[in-house]
């Protein structure tokens, strides 16, 4: 951009002698409020030197579609005025050409400033020629004809200049555009690119400021869409430049040489297009492409030449709001095609006139040219200048609503600018004003070139619209969206191929951020669009995934499930045991009365059996999916349960110590304090404190854990308080380890009474095995863990059953002639006397009158037992027979031995003498 603006309007002051446009053209009509006009009629200047020193500059390269812009002005100015819209006001309007020249617009712009003005150094006119200036088309011509005409300040609205430079109020007071700025349309651009991934595509504009300030902004948006450019190329803005040519061949054969790029985004002038796709297109290489035109070109179908759309390939033009074509195009039609009927405009007389000539020596009607003009209407400089038109009108309507404006009160420049700023306008029913930049930002049409005929390209077919308002381009119908697809769908223009879901894109350093490698998401990651620039982090709790997936996946929720093959098997034996210990408690319902049911402790062994039922019902809570109320059920109704299985065996043990105790008074105090129920109960009381203070202060409760499989999450119960768990089950084993001592020291007894052997042997299988469990239970994580602990119970149950309930069952059922009264008074008596060969030996050396004390029966004993009742609570009559036995030791040292050994079976007899 070239930062000088002041120096055109200096250099046009300072060389005003100097310089002289040869021929003048200019197009006018009276009124009362002047509109001036400033059109690029012609595209291009040829500078030459006369002899004076001077500059003569010709305009050149004329452009039919220019011209009937400035009709769209003139239709406007006499529309107006047909319908007497401003009363007894008239508008008029002078139009000069700008020849697409910065230095010929301001010199021909002079005349926009004062009446009759000469610039000379005779007297001026102090009146404006011109209130108001609708033009010109370019950037760069308007930045410094404005500045002009601000000197005067004069408004200028603009149907085309879209620079953002041109917002800045502070240095462009006076202008005003009825388009929106440069920013909007490379939005705009971008949209497009982003709705059909183009991401590496190449740039070619012109060297001004429209050029550079929508290479800055369409630079600037890329940034945020993860768009590349894979070259820039700026072309000299002045056509006649030497430099042009090899500026367009070098940018050809850039664009052959990068056959990734297959769009390319041009903010060029038509003739710079134009230029460039004769060159380009000789190459077959060259073709197909996907340009996407500024409003600069996007209308200018001349630009093809001779070349047809299938050799360039497919245009996207942006253009700007599209205005009603029909009053215009019914204006060109009755337009007089005699050129002496338009002497007052000269670029429409100098048109019509070369088309009479070539007409006469072609004997064709004259009447083509107007035809030629009609199709030459781009809609939106309809659109623009119409609005421009309608502004000034409403502002001079507004102002002179209260006034005399013809003749006395005549308005100012100055006056009109600022009530420009200030009007509401309508046209066609709508209505509109200019924002705080002054300008009007009514949107932009997106269009698609299409081959009408073999001769004609239709560049006005609508196919989206962008809304300023909200950024967002709208396809106008489904079919317009077909269209589309159909020409673009397999354009691919990228650095890098697309990176699929699952992958993100990589890129090396210093690369653009366009150009990558795709790679893998990691594990617990995810990308679920194509050409993501990062993987997302799945929720590690709940989800995870593989590398390179593209969604995550919900991890198993696992548990020891009803449906598992060891939850099944664990299930079946804790059935089996269920059902044993009912069988158990039926059969000893059944023979209640038994010698074995009664010297069984027939009350605390129902009382243990429950207990073991309720062991097994403990069993299954540790299976299924956890819940708050099963984690807090399961281990405190174990632990309640074994704690009655063992405090029941306890009991039993006790009654041990008392047939051991020899010395009486103690013996007398234990039997006191043999109470089996209270005993029971405190042994209760103690693990119903324990648990009571777990659920209390740390109860078990519901827990995930995430760490043990990443495809996995463990949902178990967890304890919380490990010194709790332990203490319930320390309390279980040190009643244990008291039954198991207790029970050792009574392993002697008859064997009709015999408990302490199975209780010994019930208790160390219960130790083994929670002794193993403890560093198992702590070690083991899983689904499994609670089958360890069920493993466990079972085997501590089962074993208690075996060894306290079996071996009675199996006398009951299949020895009943063991379980008579007769079989225990025999049992007991060969205990208490030894066994029979023993009884023999001892008194065949007797005489016969040593052994005839009555006392010394061996029938004695047992003479009173009648039941099993009677067994356990009177005490046999044998000692207190041997204690009165008037034997003498020395006479009877034989004698003596017997009642000694007699003497030393006192315990069996308190033992049965024990209650139940």
């Amino acid at each position: 951009m070239k930062p000088y603006f002041g120096f055109y309007i200096f250099a046009a002051v300072l060389t005003a002698r100097f310089v002289r446009v040869a021929g003048v053209p200019n197009a006018t009509a009276p009124g009362d409020i002047i509109i001036g006009g400033l059109f690029p009629i012609h595209e291009s200047v040829n500078v030459t030197l006369e002899n004076d020193g001077s500059d003569k500059r010709i305009c050149n390269r004329f452009s039919r579609a220019r011209l009937v812009q400035s009709l769209i002005l003139v239709e406007a100015v006499e529309e107006v005025n047909k319908r007497q819209e401003l009363g007894n006001l008239t508008l008029g309007y002078h139009i000069v050409d700008s020849c697409s020249d910065v230095t010929t617009a301001l010199i021909n712009s002079r005349s926009f400033m004062s009446r009759n003005s000469t610039w000379t150094d005779g007297a001026e006119q102090p009146s404006p020629h011109a209130l108001a200036v609708i033009g010109g088309y370019h950037s760069e011509i308007s930045i410094a004809v404005t500045r002009l005409l601000n000197l005067e300040y004069i408004p200028q609205i603009s149907y085309g200049s879209t620079s953002g430079l041109l917002s800045d109020k502070n240095r462009f007071p006076s202008f005003l555009r009825t388009v929106p700025e440069d920013d909007h349309q490379v939005r705009a651009i971008i949209d497009i690119l982003k709705k059909h991934q183009w991401t590496w595509v190449g740039v070619v504009t012109t060297d001004g400021d429209y050029g550079r300030y929508a290479v800055e902004r369409l630079q600037h948006h890329a940034k945020g869409k993860n768009i590349c450019f894979a070259f820039i190329h700026i072309f000299p803005d002045v056509l006649n430049d030497n430099t042009l040519m090899e500026e367009i061949t070098d940018t050809a054969k850039s664009i052959v040489k990068n056959k990734d790029v297959q769009v390319i985004v041009s903010f060029a002038k038509p003739y710079h297009m134009m230029y460039l796709f004769d060159r380009l297109l000789k190459d077959p290489e060259g073709r197909g492409r996907v340009w996407v035109a500024s409003d600069n070109w996007s209308e200018s179908a001349f630009v093809l030449k001779n070349w047809t759309l299938n050799d360039v390939g497919t245009v996207f033009g942006t253009t700007l709001k599209s205005g009603n074509t029909t009053r215009l195009k019914q204006y060109l039609r009755n337009l007089d095609a005699n050129p002496d009927s338009h002497k007052n405009n000269s670029f429409l007389y100098n048109f019509l006139k070369r088309r009479q000539q070539q007409h006469v020596k072609r004997l064709k009607s004259n009447h083509k040219a107007t035809k030629e003009l009609e199709r030459m209407i781009y809609p939106y400089a309809v659109f623009s200048i119409e609005l421009a038109v309608r502004a000034i009108a409403q502002a001079v309507a507004d102002l002179c609503v209260n006034r005399d404006c013809k003749t006395r009160q005549r308005l100012q420049p100055l006056e009109l600018r600022e009530a420009l700023k200030r009007t509401t306008f309508q046209m066609d029913g709508k209505k509109y004003s200019f924002d705080e930049n002054l300008d009007l930002n009514s949107g932009y049409d997106v269009t698609l070139w299409n081959q009408s005929s073999p001769t004609d390209v239709n560049v006005h077919y609508i196919v989206a619209h962008y809304s300023i308002e909200n950024q967002t381009l709208t396809f106008t119908s489904e079919k317009t969206f077909q269209d589309v697809i159909s020409v673009t769908g397999d354009v691919t223009s990228r650095c890098s191929n697309s990176c699929s879901p699952g992958f993100r894109r990589h890129s090396a350093p210093g690369q653009p951020v366009c150009c990558y490698t795709c790679r893998a998401c990691p594990d617990n990651h995810y990308s679920n669009t194509s050409d993501s620039s990062e993987c997302h982090r799945c929720n590690t709790t709940t989800q995870y995934s593989l590398p390179g997936s593209n969604e995550c996946h919900l991890k198993k929720i696992v548990y020891l499930k009803w449906g598992n093959v060891y939850q099944i098997t664990l299930l079946a034996f804790t059935a089996l045991g269920a059902l044993l210990t009912i069988v158990v408690g039926i059969i000893f319902l059944a023979r209640w009365k038994t010698p074995v049911v009664r010297s069984s402790v027939g009350s605390i062994c129902i009382l243990l059996l429950f207990s073991l039922l309720s062991t097994f019902v403990s069993v299954i809570l540790l299976g299924g999916k956890p819940n708050k109320l099963q984690c807090r059920t399961r281990q405190v109704l174990f632990g309640l349960s074994f704690t009655l299985s063992v405090s029941c065996i306890l009991v039993k043990s006790f009654k041990i110590i008392l047939a051991f105790e020899f010395d009486p008074g103690v013996q007398r105090v234990l039997k006191k304090l043999y109470q089996p129920y209270i005993i029971i109960a405190a042994c209760m009381s103690g693990q119903v404190l324990i648990c009571a203070l777990w659920l209390t202060l740390k109860a078990p409760a519901t827990k995930w854990d995430d760490e043990q499989n990443k495809h996995e999450r463990l949902l178990y119960c967890h304890e919380k308080s490990f010194p709790a768990f332990g203490a319930m089950l320390s309390y279980i084993g040190v009643l244990a380890v008291i039954c198991f001592g207790v029970a050792f020291k009574g392993r002697n007894l008859p064997q009709s009474y015999n408990d302490a052997k199975f209780i010994t042997f019930g208790m160390l299988i219960y130790l083994i095995c929670w002794i193993i469990f403890g560093p198992v239970y702590a070690n083991v994580r899983g689904q499994y863990l609670p089958a360890v602990e069920m493993v466990v119970i079972l085997i501590s149950a089962y074993g208690i059953l075996f060894c306290q309930f079996f071996t009675k069952c199996y006398i009951i059922l299949f020895k009943q002639e063991a379980n008579t009264e007769s079989a225990f008074r025999q049992d007991v008596r060969n205990y208490s006397l030894g066994s029979i060969p023993d009884l023999e030996n001892s008194t065949s050396s007797l005489r016969p009158e040593e052994i005839q004390n009555p006392a010394f029966s061996m029938e004695t004993p047992m003479s009173n037992l009648q039941s099993i009742q009677p067994l356990t609570e009177q005490r046999p009559s044998v000692s207190s027979d041997v204690s009165s036995c008037s034997l003498s030791p020395v006479s009877n040292p034989q004698l003596m031995r017997m009642q000694n050994n007699h003497i030393n079976k006192r315990p069996l007899r308190r033992y049965l003498s024990l209650q139940n």
